[in-house]
């Protein structure tokens, strides 16, 4: 018998590095003008319309049995995996589902762009949903979609965002699909197989990004703007590090070493931004990965004292310094001395 998931139970608690809903200024989005980068967007939109992956999240024979072999530990842990990605692919569609609505009548190009990206963020969150329920979950998308609090952020800051997580989102399900495709040994389920097509469709998403970016020079060009860049580029490396970080095991199921895949795909992320971003992270440094190591062995001990503290006054004084710690060490992140990026996408130090 399969269990529903009502993933905002209130036991659950929110944080900073939970998947989030977002909702914005939809006035402001109408208002922008994309002429200057028409044909860039036509290219895209042009793209979406193919559909190359309009056959390719069909469920095979491999997936009909029983996965009972998976020991509880990393059963848990790819459950959970599942979860927070398909929460995550579900914001996206809801997200470009209500753009696409708002947008339709003032930037019809736009509004299609975003209604395609919808699209595949279904068929994500969907193909996601199934394969939970190999494992007897699903997750109650309807419940979510009513009950979830939902983030306002301005259009640039989507901009960036968005943006981002979608060209992480690339390089993530690109360097597990080459790991296993190297070493099937490792692929604990088939959904892995689908990962080499898949991280195309986060690809063309991050390219549309682009495309928004490019044609407002204001939210690249200006001193703001790169103090703006600089913040999304370590707010998304830090958040995916510090989560990876509690979820080592589900990695090591895999047969990767969370760390060391993390770096690659903060590196690979890095130089994608640089073509896009005014500047980018000094990920060379040798502090910079030193500083997230503490950041994430500061998170962790924030989570264990959530776990293991039974009185709420001396959880909240034992937290305090970590607090400041951890707050400390991403300030030292901040203001590590960024790499500037020519227009030619080339990073010069």
């Amino acid at each position: 018998m399969q269990t529903v998931i009502k993933p905002n139970k209130p036991n659950v608690k929110e944080t900073l590095l939970t998947p989030r809903f977002y909702t914005t200024d939809f006035e402001e989005m109408a208002s922008l003008d994309i002429s200057s980068n028409l044909n860039e967007f036509e290219a895209v939109l042009e793209e979406f319309r193919a559909d190359y992956n309009r056959q390719h999240f069909i469920r095979d024979e491999e997936f009909n049995q029983s996965w009972d072999q998976l020991d509880q530990k990393t059963r848990g842990l790819f459950i959970e995996f599942l979860e927070r990605s398909c929460t995550a692919e579900f914001s996206g569609f809801l997200l470009y589902k209500e753009l696409s609505r708002r947008l339709e009548k003032t930037s019809p190009i736009v509004a299609e762009c975003f209604l395609l990206m919808s699209r595949d963020e279904a068929r994500h969150a969907g193909f996601l949903n199934k394969a939970m329920g190999d494992f007897n979950l699903a997750l109650d998308l309807g419940f979510l979609t009513k009950s979830r609090k939902y983030t306002f952020f301005a259009p640039k800051f989507i901009f960036y965002a968005t943006y981002l997580s979608e060209k992480i989102g690339y390089w993530r399900y690109i360097t597990i699909y080459r790991h296993l495709e190297k070493h099937p040994e490792h692929r604990i389920y088939p959904i892995f197989r689908f990962f080499e097509n898949w991280c195309q469709d986060e690809n063309r998403h991050g390219d549309f990004f682009a495309a928004l970016l490019k044609s407002q020079p204001q939210f690249l060009n200006t001193l703001e703007s790169r103090l703006w860049c600089r913040f999304f580029l370590l707010s998304v490396f830090a958040t995916m590090y510090l989560n990876d970080f509690q979820r080592t095991d589900f990695y090591n199921a895999i047969g990767l070493d969370a760390r060391q895949y993390d770096i690659q795909v903060i590196r690979k992320t890095n130089e994608s931004a640089a073509r896009i971003f005014p500047v980018a992270l000094d990920v060379d440094n040798p502090r910079f990965f030193q500083l997230l190591d503490e950041c994430a062995q500061q998170n962790n001990s924030l989570i264990n004292l959530d776990k293991s503290s039974s009185n709420e006054l001396q959880s909240k004084l034992a937290k305090l310094p970590l607090y400041v710690s951890l707050i400390t060490n991403l300030l030292k992140l901040y203001f590590m001395k960024p790499i500037i990026t020519p227009n030619s996408g080339t990073v010069v130090k």
